[in-house]
C-alpha cells in the first residue's frame, strides 16, 4: 500500500494562510486606480455615467424669493395689529409677477411659485383670509417670512451641486437640468472582455452531447457588467486547450481594462488558466474563507486586471458582487458606497459549519407583524443558480457562525443594493 496525503479541498477546515472576505476586497481595492480620460455627454445621455468633475452651480435656486403657496402676499410689519385688513392691489402669477411696489395697508394675490412682490416678505395661506371685494381681513396667528422660499434656499450660486465620481441618477438629470446644463464631463466607460473556459460548455442553439452543458456564466456576466454600464466584450467559449487560452488572454488583454474568466481556476487536470497566467502576467491565486466561491484569482496581464472567477453559477455571481463589482466601480472613478446591510428574523433553521463566510440566497420580506424575515431559497449548493434566481439577498454568515436558529436576527445584504 503506498503512501498517500490526502490534499486540502473545499471540504477540509481552512488552513490559517487562507484570506477573509474584507481581506481580499481590500487587496484589490489597493491594486486599482481610476481611469482619467473623460468626455462630453449629452444630459440626456448622462444617465449612468461617472461625473469626471465637481458640478458647480451657475446659479441660485429658486432664482428669486417666491410663493411656497396660494394665498396673499403681505408686509410682514402690517402684521403687527390685531386685526389686519388689507387692500388688494393685484395678483401674481408664476411667470407673471406683479410689477409694482406693495405699500402699507396692501396686499397681492399670490399663487405657488409666484415671485414676491417688492415690499412683501409673508405669505398668508388663502384659507386664513376673508374676501370682501379688494377688502381681504387675516385671521389667526402669523409671523413675518412665512411661507416663503428664499432665493437660493435651496442651491446658492457656485455651490457644489454634485461632486467627482457620482453616478448619474434620474433626479440628477433633473437637477441638472433646472440648472441649465445641457452636457456634463463624464469618465469613459470601462473595458470589460470576458469568457468561459471548458470542454463541456455550449453556447445557446448548439446541440448538447452527453457530458456537455449549456454557459450560464456569460450570460450572468454581462447582465451584471450591463448594469455597471461597462462597455461589454463577450469572447464566447474558450476549449481548454493552452494555445487556445494564451490567445484568447493576450488579445483580452490588449482590447480590455479587465478581463474577466469564469472556470479553470482550481486544481483540476485541464485548468490550464493557472499556468498561463504565471507565464503571462502577475496574477495570484487565493482561497478565500467564503462560500460559494473559494478559489478567486486576480492580477494583471500587461496593462489589464484579471479576475479569475470560478466556474460554478452561484460562485461567479457571489464573487462578482463581493470583489469584481468594488474594483469595476473604483476604477471607473465612482464613488464606492458598501453595500447596504439589514438585520432580520430567520424564519428557519440555517444550518452552518465554523471556518468559513457564507453567502446563502434568501428571501427577505415583511411577516405579519411588519418585522423584516428571511427565509432560504432551497439548496444552496454552487451549482444551482436556481437559489439565486428566486432570492432576492444574501444571508451573511460570518467565519465564526455555527448555525442560526429560527427566531433569532441575522445579518442579509439585499440585492437592491447590488445589482
Amino acid at each position: 500500500m503506498t503512501d498517500f496525503t490526502p490534499q486540502p479541498s473545499c471540504a477540509t477546515p481552512e488552513p490559517v494562510n487562507t484570506l477573509r472576505v474584507e481581506d481580499a476586497r481590500e487587496k484589490i481595492l489597493q491594486q486599482i486606480s481610476a481611469i482619467s480620460c473623460w468626455r462630453k455627454v449629452a444630459l440626456r445621455d448622462a444617465l449612468g455615467q461617472v461625473l469626471h468633475e465637481d458640478v458647480i452651480s451657475p446659479l441660485s435656486v429658486p432664482p428669486h424669493a417666491n410663493s411656497a403657496m396660494d394665498g396673499y402676499a403681505v408686509r410682514g410689519e402690517d402684521l403687527k395689529h390685531q386685526l389686519i385688513s388689507l387692500k388688494r392691489v393685484g395678483s401674481a402669477f408664476a411667470g407673471k409677477p406683479f410689477d409694482k411696489t406693495v405699500h402699507t395697508g396692501e396686499c397681492v394675490r399670490i399663487m405657488t411659485g409666484a415671485m414676491m412682490p417688492e415690499g412683501c416678505d409673508t405669505v398668508i395661506m388663502q384659507e386664513q383670509a376673508e374676501v370682501n371685494n379688494d377688502l381681504i381681513t387675516l385671521h389667526g396667528e402669523h409671523h413675518s417670512g412665512q411661507n416663503v422660499r428664499l432665493a437660493g434656499e435651496d442651491i446658492q450660486t457656485g455651490a457644489v451641486v454634485l461632486t467627482a465620481g457620482r453616478r448619474i441618477t434620474s433626479a440628477d438629470l433633473g437637477l441638472l437640468a433646472s440648472l441649465g446644463f445641457a452636457e456634463l464631463k463624464v469618465r469613459r466607460r470601462i473595458r470589460v472582455a470576458f469568457f468561459s473556459t471548458g470542454d463541456e460548455l455550449r453556447s445557446l442553439g448548439e446541440t448538447l452531447n452527453p457530458g456537455d452543458i449549456y454557459d450560464s456564466n456569460r450570460y450572468t456576466l454581462h447582465a451584471m457588467l450591463t448594469r455597471l454600464d461597462a462597455e461589454i466584450i463577450d469572447m464566447g467559449v474558450v476549449t481548454d486547450n493552452p494555445d487556445t487560452l494564451r490567445e484568447a488572454l493576450l488579445q483580452a488583454a490588449k482590447e480590455a481594462d479587465v478581463v474577466i474568466t469564469s472556470g479553470g481556476v482550481s486544481v483540476g487536470e485541464a485548468d490550464y488558466v493557472k499556468q498561463l497566467l504565471d507565464e503571462l502576467g502577475e496574477v495570484h491565486f487565493w482561497k478565500i474563507a467564503m462560500k460559494p466561491g473559494r478559489p478567486l484569482a486576480y492580477g494583471k496581464i500587461a496593462d489589464a486586471h484579471f479576475f479569475g472567477l470560478p466556474g460554478n453559477p452561484v460562485s461567479v455571481m457571489v464573487t462578482f458582487y463581493q470583489f469584481v463589482q468594488p474594483a469595476l466601480h473604483k476604477l471607473a472613478g465612482a464613488i464606492y458606497h458598501a453595500p447596504m446591510v439589514l438585520q432580520a428574523i430567520a424564519a428557519e433553521n440555517i444550518r452552518k459549519r465554523p471556518g468559513r463566510f457564507e453567502f446563502q440566497r434568501g428571501l427577505l420580506r415583511s411577516n405579519s407583524a411588519n418585522q423584516l424575515e428571511v427565509t432560504m431559497t432551497g439548496e444552496q449548493g454552487s451549482g444551482i443558480l436556481h437559489s439565486m434566481s428566486h432570492a432576492n439577498c444574501f444571508i451573511l454568515l460570518d467565519e465564526d457562525c455555527d448555525g442560526v436558529a429560527a427566531g433569532q436576527s441575522v445579518t442579509v445584504q439585499p440585492f437592491a443594493g447590488l445589482i
